[in-house]
């Protein structure tokens, strides 16, 4: 075990709480949407502390400047831009875009 790595059992602890935790928010996004956007906060925490990286379905389900669930029509727009071959996301509580290509 090097110096800066944790050890299993508790790496293996705290992704299922990041899992909890946004199961959590996707049910509460409806409701409570300040209460959703703590859980994704706290999830992401947690993965910083315990250097856990999200896969690529994760990270592109929230916002990384407000925390916000990024739900098409509901909290994010989804747009396709032809000229640059990207999806582009906006997130409509903060307003920052996020850029994804496509082929």
């Amino acid at each position: 075990m090097r110096r800066s790595q944790k050890p299993d059992w508790q790496t293996k602890i705290a992704k299922e709480r990041i899992q909890i935790l946004f199961s959590l928010a996707e049910k509460e996004f409806r409701r409570h949407h300040e209460r959703s956007r703590h859980y994704v906060e706290l999830a992401r925490k947690i993965g910083l502390r315990y250097n856990i990286r999200l896969d690529k379905d994760k990270k592109r389900e929230f916002c990384k400047k407000c925390n916000t669930l990024l739900k098409p029509g509901i909290s994010s727009k989804v747009r396709l831009d032809k000229l640059t071959k990207t999806i582009n996301v906006r997130c409509l509580n903060c307003k920052k875009v996020y850029r994804y290509p496509y082929k």
